[in-house]
């Protein structure tokens, strides 16, 4: 089978390996650690994560917020019900009621103009249909904050469960800002600010970006070829101070861990915006990215990666292996089923060195 494959990248995951509740506290996840020079695997916990780095390094973290936009038990005139997911507001003139991208299910036999009661039992309207379950849908006033009233967590589909009130915690890492996500960046949720504190003590570095994870993450490829696939794109923004964070730790021959797949992908959209050379400066940047990295990839600014154990034939499994070889991965992911390592979003984590 060829490694250009997507279906190079299946393995066999029982739903019994998939985590329904976090671990509490978050630092008492476990943590595997992969060694790519020595291709070796050693089993710790979470709380030991600070002693893995020096002074000089640098930690790149993705503030993004998860808004509650999930909305279920939203009723059509007829009475028939609906789920929402919020994604992300529309630009509209400013003469008009504030329209937002939702996702509805189902989606079928839904006209255009059809008005609906949202949790919480404000208006809203099914403007026109973008794509698929993708709708343009007007809503209230100062929408964000009925959201935050009325909304629901949008924890993945996988976790088979609805979301409650601890997810509202739970669903969320500690540094999250920036409201604008529909899924966490998960390889963040088992940091806690005791660890944060620690890594500051030891002299590393804290950079900080923004990605808003979209609803696409949760989206199957397309059996075939890699190079065929496509990604929905995603909003980013890297300061200028974060740049320069990460730029004096290069200069210094310090590391630069990403924490997240997400962190990763503007670090290397960034960098090869900034020429493809590794090593090159980072520059302030802001805008979309659809950046799809899979096998063989360069990584430009990325030396370590802190993430979590991934869906099968993912996007975000094709980052790992890109980072760290396919086949080291997989049999990484065969001794953790071994082990009893817990998958997916509120699952353990993995540091790659």
């Amino acid at each position: 089978m060829s490694n250009n494959e997507l279906a190079a990248f299946e393995f066999e995951l029982p739903e019994s390996f998939i985590a329904k509740r976090p671990a509490v506290p978050r630092s008492s996840s476990r943590l595997m650690v992969l060694d790519r020079a020595a291709l070796s695997i050693e089993h710790s916990v979470f709380e030991s994560f600070p002693s893995r780095l020096e002074e000089g390094d640098c930690l790149v973290l993705n503030e993004t917020k998860v808004r509650p936009c999930r909305m279920s038990g939203v009723r059509k005139e007829t009475g028939g019900k609906l789920e929402l997911l919020f994604v992300r507001e529309n630009e509209g003139t400013g003469d008009e009621r504030p329209r937002w991208e939702a996702l509805v299910r189902p989606a079928r036999r839904l006209k255009d103009g059809t008005a609906v009661s949202l949790s919480g039992g404000a208006s809203a309207r099914i403007v026109e249909k973008l794509s698929g379950a993708s709708f343009l849908v007007e809503v209230p006033e100062q929408f964000e904050d009925y959201l935050e009233k009325h909304g629901q967590m949008p924890i993945p589909p996988y976790i088979r469960r609805k979301a409650d009130a601890d997810d509202k915690e739970h669903y969320q890492t500690v540094y999250a800002r920036v409201a604008g996500s529909s899924a966490a960046p998960t390889a963040g949720l088992h940091f806690t600010r005791e660890i944060l504190r620690k890594l500051e003590a030891r002299g590393v570095g804290i950079a900080t970006l923004t990605l808003h994870v979209g609803p696409g993450t949760f989206r199957p490829l397309t059996p075939g070829t890699l190079s065929s696939q496509k990604l929905d794109p995603e909003s980013y923004e890297i300061t200028a101070e974060a740049c320069q964070i990460i730029n004096r730790t290069r200069g210094r021959g310090g590391r630069v861990f990403a924490v997240g797949t997400t962190s990763a992908r503007v670090l290397e959209t960034v960098a090869n915006s900034a020429g493809g050379a590794r090593g090159e400066a980072l520059g302030p940047a802001k805008g979309w990215t659809d950046r799809f990295i899979y096998p063989p990839y360069d990584f430009k600014s990325v030396d370590a990666l802190i993430t979590n154990f991934h869906l099968p034939g993912s996007s975000v499994l094709l980052l790992v292996c890109a980072f760290a070889g396919r086949e080291f991965i997989l049999k990484a992911y065969e001794e953790a089923k071994r082990e009893g390592y817990r998958f997916y979003s509120y699952g353990d984590g993995m540091l790659i060195v």
